[in-house]
């Protein structure tokens, strides 16, 4: 570096002097410089790069519950209580939470035929439950005949959910419930999730599908791969058949959409009550059985590191830890995940 004349001839020293007070100048300025750049390579790493950023946000969620030897579902545990490992590695959960204290709630409504009018009757009885959960839940409402529509998205106002029950009156027509429960399923990716939430969908329907292009176990892999449960209340339909009443069999995968998500199947109504126009039909038992299974499942959480990312399929496994395992059984709603590069 060439220093200007002017620094050192201003100055009436000595040819050694000015030597020396020309180094000591030379010295300062390039400690100068390597504190400048210092400093600008200390304000460069407040931003994480890019990739960092990613890896913090890619939370990997596993909803869950807990069995004991007679099925019956447990409460209580802790996050100590678990073990997690993705694929073969063990993990250190960040996340946990346990019952309702964050549900999604979508209430999926068969808008046909008696149904509407059994769900407009039970409409308070079907939104108490909602009174159940956290503050931090949300409720949405779809109805559906030939396709589904969206009543209501997500809110926490249940005044709004009261409005979005009142189902009107119109010509019976073909009813798709498998579309619906997808397009259900698919409700829940239109907003910010919550880590912790838990996300249920209240199907209430007769179980007769007449035009759906969507196959239950495509329903099935989508709502486990989003951790969607479904609840199914059963309204059977009766037809004679041979001098007495059997409850026409409902649409394959109707039953399943429970019991393959981590749901619950219910039956209302019995051939009786199907023949006298005032019988009154009782939903609260029902939707307390819901409230009271959501409190016995959890979720579990974690950040996917360097070896998570790994683009393809990983395989998650939750187990109990050994001093807590005897007797009990863990039930995945999630079974793994699949990465795929964001370079893509």
């Amino acid at each position: 570096m060439n220093l200007p004349r002017a620094a050192v001839q201003g100055l009436s020293l000595s040819p050694r002097a000015a030597r020396a007070v020309s180094l000591h100048i030379l010295a300062l300025i390039i400690f100068l410089h390597i504190c400048v750049r210092d400093t600008h390579a200390q304000g460069e790493t407040v931003e994480p790069p890019e990739e960092v950023v990613r890896v913090s946000t890619d939370l990997v969620t596993v909803p869950l519950f807990v069995t004991d030897a007679e099925g019956r579902r447990v409460p209580g545990l802790q996050l100590g209580d678990f073990e997690v490992h993705d694929s073969g590695r063990t993990i250190e959960a960040s996340y946990f939470a346990a019952g309702t204290e964050s549900v999604a709630l979508l209430f999926l409504l068969d808008a046909s035929g008696s149904t509407r009018d059994l769900i407009t009757q039970q409409r308070e009885t079907a939104l108490a439950i909602f009174s159940r959960f956290g503050a931090r839940s949300r409720v949405a409402v779809i109805y559906f005949r030939e396709r589904p529509v969206l009543a209501l998205p997500f809110t926490t106002d249940i005044r709004a959910a009261r409005s979005a029950f009142r189902i009107s009156a119109e010509p019976d027509r073909r009813t798709s419930i498998f579309d619906a429960a997808l397009a259900a399923v698919r409700a829940f990716h239109t907003d910010q999730r919550q880590p912790a939430e838990r996300r249920i969908v209240v199907l209430i329907s007769d179980g007769l599908d007449t035009s759906s292009t969507t196959r239950a176990a495509a329903v099935i892999n989508e709502a486990r791969a989003s951790g969607v449960s479904f609840y199914v209340i059963h309204l059977p339909l009766f037809t004679p058949r041979e001098g007495r009443l059997v409850a026409r069999r409902p649409a394959k995968g109707f039953r399943e959409l429970a019991e393959q998500t981590g749901g619950r199947f219910f039956v209302v109504g019995d051939a009786r009550s199907s023949l006298d126009p005032r019988a009154e039909y009782d939903l609260a038992p029902v939707f307390k059985a819901i409230a009271d299974d959501l409190l016995g499942q959890y979720v579990i959480g974690y950040y996917a590191g360097e070896a998570e990312r790994r683009e393809g399929f990983h395989a998650v496994q939750v187990r109990l830890a050994s001093r807590v395992r005897r007797g009990l059984r863990v039930w995945q709603l999630r079974e793994g995940y699949e990465h795929k590069s964001s370079d893509k």
